[in-house]
């Protein structure tokens, strides 16, 4: 009964003209952002992070406006991926196996509105089950102490893009880094400045706000730039939809069961949308078996990754709120924001920032109609939009976040620093070092060290309390875990995402 009357006091936050307002716009801009092929969610929020500055938006609506940005780009990632064959992200990969040869058989406009259904079906199921999930694990949480928290942070280092398949040993380096970076400032509990090198600017450390949007935002411009700049794509011409009642009721088995899986995969640290995108397909395509015609455009291989990611992206929100620990790239992005405002996450939020709480998590779900009231209407002008030429498209973005960064400190020295952000990422993804473990090392380091610090104080300087309980113990073992499997599970799961890309159609 208290999650429902919590909820209902969601809904009341939720359902202000404002709130709704943004909501509306946010779920427009992250379906624009989504459709884009290569920007993705996490982009899209670093984006938009200044702008919620800009506009001095209250925690609650900034909140609401940037998890709309994330679910409307989960739904936009499907658009360029079964019209040119290229995904929004990585994790609408999937989608391109059946919806581009949906789309090459003249199925088009269907293949978008199974999309749309489907990711409607998985984030539902997503949103639900962050609904039941959330206020149990936060009670959990209430009982860690300093030592167990330490351990947990290790956790989700050790997790960090293990289970998708990303090279562990630079994930590692990726982590180092960003936690080195958190250390810059003067250190509050001994008054020493660290790594300051006399500039007046860092003696309050680095912001995270910066790095964020320079290694996201900027870095992705610049590859961007690099990879895509000149005239626009030719699109395959989307024509009338005739999708049936039934070809709605086939599917919906199928988004049922990938719903469920990307919750699960979302839920684990470090796993995200990918995953859960990728188990949806390939376990939905061992299922069915002879049944299907996965690979040569079945509207279920559509709807299998479609719901996955997007119930992903809502599971990925229950570590963020309810531990501080980011399940995704784009939620370490919304940890950011929730720090900027001096909202602390995890299980006391349910009780001091409730409002914040569930004001989000009933706008993920009024969120989830609007998307999907708004995709399949306007289908035709999002598709127009991938027709644009990038030279058009560029300038408009990166005066967002200049503009941004600018209206939040007044500094040219923080333009600057976003601009050297910027040019390292891009360095960093050419050599295809992962930049959420940087941003994550930022984050959580602070909160590693000074944990670790009252730790050793509690227990006058023993580092036996770091292992000293069954829980921190368990933690600790699934750390370990979590470097090593990626060893054994990490090609396997690289061999099956080949394969099954390579069954797949081909780009022309």
């Amino acid at each position: 009964m208290d999650t429902l009357q919590f909820l209902m006091q969601g809904f009341a936050v939720a359902m202000t003209p404002q709130n709704l307002m943004f909501a509306m716009i946010g779920a427009f801009i992250g379906t624009l952002i989504g459709a884009l092929p290569g920007l993705g969610p996490a982009n899209g929020v670093a984006i938009l992070i200044p702008l919620a500055f800009t506009l001095g938006l209250s925690p609650e609506t900034a909140m609401i406006l940037l998890t709309s940005v994330y679910a409307g780009a989960m739904y936009g990632g499907r658009i360029s991926s079964i019209l040119l064959n290229i995904p929004g992200d990585e994790p609408a990969m999937m989608t391109c196996l059946d919806g581009y040869p949906m789309a090459q058989k003249g199925r088009a406009a269907e293949a978008l509105a199974i999309s749309a259904i489907a990711s409607f079906m998985g984030g539902l199921i997503g949103t639900i089950g962050l609904i039941l999930l959330a206020p149990i694990l936060a009670k959990f949480a209430l009982t860690f102490g300093p030592a167990e928290y330490f351990a947990l942070f290790m956790l989700a280092f050790a997790t960090l893009g293990g289970i998708t398949g990303k090279n562990p040993m630079k994930t590692v380096v990726a982590a180092a880094l960003g936690i080195m970076i958190s250390t810059v400032g003067i250190d509050h509990s001994t008054g020493t400045q660290r790594y300051t090198f006399g500039v007046l600017k860092l003696f309050e450390g680095i912001d995270f706000i910066l790095a964020i949007v320079g290694l996201f935002a900027i870095s992705e411009l610049l590859l961007f730039i690099e990879e895509r700049a000149g005239a626009g794509r030719k699109l395959i011409k989307v024509g009338k939809l005739l999708l049936k009642p039934m070809d709605i009721i086939r599917i919906l088995p199928t988004t049922f069961r990938g719903g469920i899986l990307g919750f699960i995969a979302g839920v684990l640290p470090g796993a995200g949308a990918s995953l859960g995108s990728f188990i949806s397909y390939t376990l939905e395509k061992q299922y069915l078996g002879k049944k299907s015609t996965f690979g040569e455009g079945d509207p279920r291989g559509v709807a299998a990754p479609e719901a996955g990611n997007n119930g992903a992206s809502s599971g990925a929100l229950v570590p963020m709120l309810t531990l501080g620990v980011p399940g995704s790239g784009t939620t370490a992005v919304l940890l950011a924001m929730l720090i900027s405002l001096n909202i602390t996450p995890g299980p006391l939020m349910f009780t001091q920032n409730a409002e914040i709480v569930w004001g989000v998590i009933a706008a993920l779900l009024i969120g989830n109609f609007l998307l999907l009231i708004m995709n399949i209407p306007m289908v035709g002008f999002f598709v127009k939009l991938l027709s644009v030429p990038p030279m058009y498209l560029l300038p408009m973005v990166t005066m967002i976040a200049f503009v941004g960064i600018y209206s939040i400190s007044h500094s040219t020295f923080d333009l600057y620093f976003m601009v050297a952000f910027g040019v390292a990422g891009f360095l960093l993804r050419k050599l295809a070092i992962p930049l959420v473990p940087i941003i994550l090392g930022m984050l959580l380091g602070p909160e590693m060290e000074k944990n670790l610090g009252h730790a050793l104080v509690i227990s006058d300087g023993s580092w036996g309390i770091l292992w000293g309980t069954p829980l921190a113990i368990g933690l600790w073992l699934f750390a370990a875990l979590g470097l090593i499997l990626p060893y054994i599970i990490g090609p396997i799961l690289r061999r099956r995402m080949r394969s099954a890309i390579t069954e797949g159609p081909v780009s022309d």
